[in-house]
């Protein structure tokens, strides 16, 4: 799409006529976040908020899944790389404080795997749909570090304290079903077969509505984050990438690699 070319690591489709554009995250390993496309990811929502062109964004995986977070070779560079580890902090923040300024409504399509930074837009989207088969995991504590990303500042609000620590701190899966159940998705459809024409709806109604009323009823609502759980989530953050420079994570990331269970 003209005028997007500078965010190589991701594929921005659109807008369509009602002004929908489409953030497609389309990577190797089932859409793993690489270093560059965690800095894009990071600023695109910027770039989306500037565009009159754009009314409405959709966020969705190409292929099996959503993204299947954080790929391995960014995170042994944060782990070894003190400089690294800094930029990558910064873009954590960045990720979440620009989507919730960006005015534009936000609606995600989650399927199969979603873990990570990219998880962090499928839920701090305005209207997140999953499909039922969809394996929602944080990830984090497997890893060796803190719930950080976007978990602390909307976990508690959107499905209570009592799951979000139970899903946080044992990494355990949640399915797309469940995820609407306890509240931490908007809706959930049936099959995946189903998931983009429900997300693209949500998104053309969204894209064709009064965008001052949409974007200031979106702004005022994003307080609660910003308000209630801004400090918590800096401390969430910072904690995290605290735990990248530590002995856990280094084993979290060997097990990841070689696929077995850690053993801290």
């Amino acid at each position: 799409m003209s005028g997007y070319e500078r965010f190589e690591h991701l594929r921005v489709d659109g807008p369509d006529g009602a002004g929908v554009v489409e953030l497609v995250l389309d990577g190797p390993n089932l859409n793993a976040v690489s270093e560059g496309a965690h800095a894009d990811l990071a600023e695109v929502w910027r770039a989306f908020d500037a565009d009159p062109a754009v009314r409405a964004i959709l966020i969705r995986g190409e292929g099996k899944g959503f993204s299947a977070g954080g790929s391995f070779d960014m995170i042994a560079k944060m782990v070894d790389d003190f400089g690294v580890r800094s930029r990558v902090m910064r873009e954590a923040r960045d990720l979440v404080y620009n989507l919730l300024d960006c005015s534009k409504p936000i609606v995600s399509a989650i399927h199969g795997p979603a873990v990570g930074a990219g998880l962090v837009a499928g839920v701090l989207a305005d209207v997140s749909v999953a499909a039922k088969s969809s394996k929602i995991i944080d990830g984090h504590t497997r890893l060796g570090v803190a719930a950080g990303d976007h978990a602390a500042i909307c976990w508690p609000l959107l499905c209570g304290m009592a799951k979000a620590k139970y899903y946080l701190m044992t990494c355990r899966t949640l399915t797309g079903d469940e995820a609407e159940r306890i509240g931490l998705v908007s809706l959930s459809v049936d099959t995946d077969d189903e998931l983009l024409p429900a997300a693209r709806e949500v998104a053309r109604e969204l894209a064709l509505g009064a965008p001052t009323a949409i974007g200031w009823t979106k702004q005022s609502l994003n307080n609660w984050y910003r308000q209630v759980a801004a400090s918590i989530f800096d401390a969430s953050w910072a904690l995290e990438f605290y735990g990248f420079g530590g002995p856990e994570v280094r084993e979290g990331l060997a097990a990841h690699r070689e696929r077995r269970a850690p053993s801290f």
